[in-house]
């Protein structure tokens, strides 16, 4: 799980896993397979930085670095 932080300041872990597309459109928008939408303060970069993060730490994608 990632934490991301929707515009209220509320801080939420979310399923990278999940995460079906990103928009920036400013406020960037994660929509998930699940159709629920969340609009985040992270920026794109920080946002792949934590899902980055996140697969190197659960092992599952040993061939990412």
């Amino acid at each position: 799980m990632i934490k991301v932080t929707r515009l209220n300041g509320t801080e939420y872990w979310i399923n990278p896993h999940q995460i079906e597309t990103v928009e920036c459109n400013p406020d960037v928008t994660l929509h998930m397979l699940s159709g629920k939408s969340f609009v985040i303060k992270e920026k794109p970069e920080a946002l792949i930085d934590a899902i980055i993060a996140y697969r190197k730490r659960i092992g599952g994608f040993k061939n990412e670095m």
